[in-house]
Order: C-alpha cells, then sequence, then structure tokens
C-alpha cells in the first residue's frame, strides 16, 4: 500500500500543473473523483475516466471465454462517469494482445456492443495492439481497458459537496463480484481447498469460473430514474468497498446500519481462504454495486422507482457528522481514506471518536 501511496503523490507532484494548461476548457474537478471533469463552454462540461478489467482477464483466458470481459470494461467505466451526474455518450476501447486470436476479439467486440446498447453510448473507435514482448506469458494473455465520456450542465455537476447529516443511504444491488478483487478470488479459489475453476458449487448454482465471469452491472437505468428527485451523492462501489463514499466532496460521514445478504460468492471466498470481514469489505463490494445517497424525504420514493427500473435497492443507513468516516454496525467496522489506501479498524477501538447518525430518513 505504502507504494500506492507514492505512485499518487508523484501523480500530484507531476500531473497537477498540467490541469491549468487547456486555453479552452476548464478543468473543474481535481485527482479523486470517479471521473475528471472539463467545462468547455458556459453549458457543457466533458466527464472522463478510464479504467481497465484487472486480472478478471485471466479468469477468461483460463475458461477460454471472452463473451462478457468487454461488458465489464464498459460498466467499469460508464459507472464512474455517471457518479459526477454525467451522462455517458462514448466510450473508446485499448485491446492489448500477447497474441491476436480472430475468436477471441470477435467475443470482446461482441460484449463491448452489447454494453454499449444497454448504457446508450457510443463507440466509435480503439485500438487493438499485439505486444508479444509486453503481455504475457502465454498466447491467451491480453488486457483490456476503456476510456469514457460524458456530458453535463457545469451547474448540474454532483461531486457530493452538497450532502448533509442526516441524507439516507440506499444500496444498489450488484451482481456478484463484479470487477475487483479477482486477485484475492483467485487466489483462494484456485487454492487446492477451492476445488478450482470448473468445481461446480451448489450455493452458487454453477462452477466458480462461471460466477466469476458474471459481468459487472451498468446503473446507467438507475441513475436515469432517479431524475427530478433530491439526489445529493453518486458512488460506484469498487475496490475499497464503501470507503469509496469518502471520495465524495462533503465532510461528512456514513453509518451503515443495515446490509443486504452477500450474494454466496462472497460467503465461499470468506469460509474457504479464512479472509477476516475487514479485508472483505476492503477488497469488494459485499453485495452492493452502487450507493445513491437522497434528502430523507425522497428516499422513498428513490427506492420506488429503482425497483421499477428493475434494480433491487434497500436503505442501509443515515449519513452522520462523522466527518471522513464510514461506519459499518453490521460487522463492527468503521472505514476511511487516507490519500489512496483504505483503512479498516473495529468500531470499538474508535469508540470514543465515532459519531452516530443525527437523524433518520422516513
Amino acid at each position: 500500500m505504502r507504494g500506492q501511496g507514492l505512485a499518487v503523490s508523484s501523480v500530484l507532484r507531476h500531473l497537477g500543473p498540467t490541469l491549468g494548461l487547456p486555453d479552452d476548457a476548464e478543468v473543474i474537478t481535481g485527482f479523486g473523483h470517479y471521473a475528471s471533469v472539463l467545462k468547455v463552454s458556459h453549458d457543457v462540461a466533458l466527464a472522463l475516466s478510464t479504467d481497465g478489467v484487472g486480472s478478471k482477464t485471466l479468469i477468461a483466458s483460463a475458461l477460454d471465454r471472452y463473451d462478457t470481459i468487454g461488458f465489464d470494461c464498459v460498466a467499469m467505466n460508464v459507472n464512474d462517469v455517471l457518479c459526477v451526474g454525467a451522462s455517458p455518450i462514448a466510450m473508446v476501447d485499448y485491446l492489448g494482445v500477447h497474441s491476436l486470436d480472430p475468436r477471441r476479439a470477435e467475443a470482446v467486440l461482441r460484449g463491448l456492443a452489447a454494453a454499449a446498447s444497454e448504457a446508450g453510448i457510443a463507440i466509435p473507435g480503439g485500438e487493438i495492439a499485439q505486444l508479444p514482448e509486453v503481455i504475457g506469458p502465454g498466447d491467451d494473455a491480453f488486457d483490456l481497458v476503456g476510456t469514457c465520456v460524458g456530458i453535463v450542465h457545469p451547474d448540474r455537476l454532483m461531486l457530493g459537496a452538497d450532502i448533509e447529516p442526516g441524507d439516507a443511504i440506499i444500496g444498489i444491488a450488484s451482481s456478484g463480484i463484479h470487477s475487483n478483487g479477482l486477485t484475492l478470488a483467485r487466489r483462494v479459489l484456485l487454492a487446492e481447498e477451492g476445488g478450482g475453476l470448473d468445481a461446480h458449487v451448489d450455493a452458487l448454482g454453477r462452477p466458480v469460473g462461471e460466477e466469476l465471469l458474471e459481468p459487472t452491472l451498468i446503473y446507467t437505468s438507475a441513475v436515469r430514474a432517479l431524475r427530478g428527485l433530491p439526489i445529493s451523492g453518486l458512488a460506484h462501489i469498487t475496490s475499497d468497498g464503501f470507503v469509496n463514499l469518502c471520495r465524495l466532496e462533503a465532510p461528512v460521514g456514513y453509518t451503515i446500519e443495515t446490509l443486504p445478504p452477500p450474494p454466496p460468492i462472497f460467503r465461499l471466498i470468506q469460509e474457504i481462504g479464512g479472509i477476516e470481514d475487514a479485508e472483505m469489505f476492503r477488497v469488494f463490494n459485499m453485495g452492493v454495486g452502487f450507493v445513491v445517497i437522497s434528502r430523507p424525504g425522497g428516499a422513498s420514493d428513490a427506492l420506488d422507482r429503482l425497483g421499477r427500473a428493475g434494480h433491487e435497492a434497500a436503505l442501509m443507513g443515515v449519513v452522520s457528522d462523522a466527518a471522513g468516516r464510514v461506519v459499518i454496525e453490521p460487522v463492527g467496522l468503521v472505514g476511511s481514506l487516507s490519500g489512496s489506501e483504505s483503512r479498516f479498524s473495529s468500531v470499538e477501538a474508535l469508540r470514543p471518536v465515532v459519531k452516530g447518525p443525527v437523524a433518520r430518513p422516513h
């Protein structure tokens, strides 16, 4: 984690000065938000995000199945752009391979197209690079990355600065592991005790590998369903789990009072690997892929609209005045974000400084 902190420090030192360079655009976000936003006119700002699918590519290669990985790439980028209040409009992709396999490329592109259709975006271009000396070892090694652009009126930018104590925390279900935590999942599930990717698990209803390749959900329809409601913040729950809420700008805290039952894949990983709760909640989304912060009076309508849009959602807690802390009461954890590093401790260890919620939504 120390190396990650040093890398972020280098980003700030070297790239920070570039934020003032564009002559025809104004960068109106700093580093650390889900997407970077540039104001290009009085009425239009562009939101930009870039992300990949990480070591999920190794699962796809091991199973020789590539029809879902493109969906993940689109989802990871689109979901981040949504978090600043922007409407995603396009994405370009980069597929780097050890050896070009037309069958694999066809499957990846098919997944990209399906996800673009669901997200309502165009994919007007991209790059396929064959780099055997860089990507490998093995002919089936590859990497997949995307960059998404969205548009938003500068006055309707949503960075979470308006979140207030007493606001409701609404969690929207994930489809499972999504595209984060695959390194830990592989370490546990590919060990002898885990049985491997082909092992059928009754609790999952399918082999482990198929479960791990379940595509990341795209939350465009969820966010669109909330238009017109008093929403004060949006968060994509990826690595660092609920500590991602601390990326929102308001100096507040978040108290998670109830959690939905986690999908069976998380219980499987935790039981086989003997993983502590703190590590599970640091690495995985634990069944909640997206969080909406709503004014108390809008929570009921938000839940109703999300349900009608086809998303499982639940009221999970309330915004507190314990700035910079995420308390997960059902598992007795408190998390925080220091620079780029998330930290989890026992609630009991910090009891003197953890403040409770100031109001409950109706």
